[in-house]
C-alpha cells in the first residue's frame, strides 16, 4: 500500500509541475512568453518591466524549486541528496538570474538564441530533469 501512496503523490507533483506551465500566461508576468513563441530572431526585444519580469521569475523558479525538491525526496527517500539539490538550485538560481537580468537589460538579436535557453532554465524544471536521472545513476552504482 505504501508503494501506491508513493506513486499517487508523485503523479500529483508532476501535475503541479504541469499546472505551472499550464497557467504561465494567468499566473506569471512575462512578456517573453510571446516575443519566443513567434520569429524572435527577427524582431526587437518586448516592452518589460524588468523588476516585475526579475520577480514573476523569480516566483516560478521557486515554486518549479520546491516542487522539483518534493519529488526528488519522493523517488529517493533520502535527505542528503535533496540538501545537495537545495544548494545546486540555489547557485543555479543566482547564475542563471545574473545572466537572465544582463540579456534582459542588454537585449541584442545575436544573443536571442542563448537568452531563450537561459530563461528555459529559470522557468521550467530543466534541472530536475538533470538531477534525477543523475541521482538514479549514483545510486546504482553505489
Amino acid at each position: 500500500m505504501d508503494k501506491y501512496k508513493k506513486y499517487i503523490w508523485l503523479f500529483f507533483l508532476f501535475v503541479l509541475l504541469a499546472m505551472v506551465r499550464g497557467f504561465e500566461n494567468e499566473l506569471f508576468y512575462d512578456p517573453y512568453l510571446k516575443f519566443f513563441k513567434g520569429d524572435y530572431l527577427y524582431i526587437d526585444s518586448p516592452r518589460r518591466e524588468v523588476l516585475h519580469l526579475a520577480l514573476s521569475t523569480s516566483l516560478r523558479y521557486l515554486i518549479n524549486s520546491i516542487v522539483s525538491l518534493a519529488i526528488l525526496y519522493g523517488f529517493f527517500k533520502d535527505i542528503s541528496i535533496v540538501k545537495f539539490s537545495v544548494l545546486v538550485y540555489g547557485f543555479s538560481y543566482v547564475v542563471l538570474l545574473i545572466l537572465f537580468l544582463f540579456f534582459v537589460l542588454n537585449p541584442q538579436q545575436e544573443d536571442y538564441y542563448m537568452f531563450f535557453n537561459i530563461r528555459r532554465f529559470l522557468i521550467q524544471p530543466v534541472i530536475l530533469l538533470l538531477l534525477l536521472p543523475a541521482f538514479y545513476y549514483h545510486r546504482k552504482r553505489t
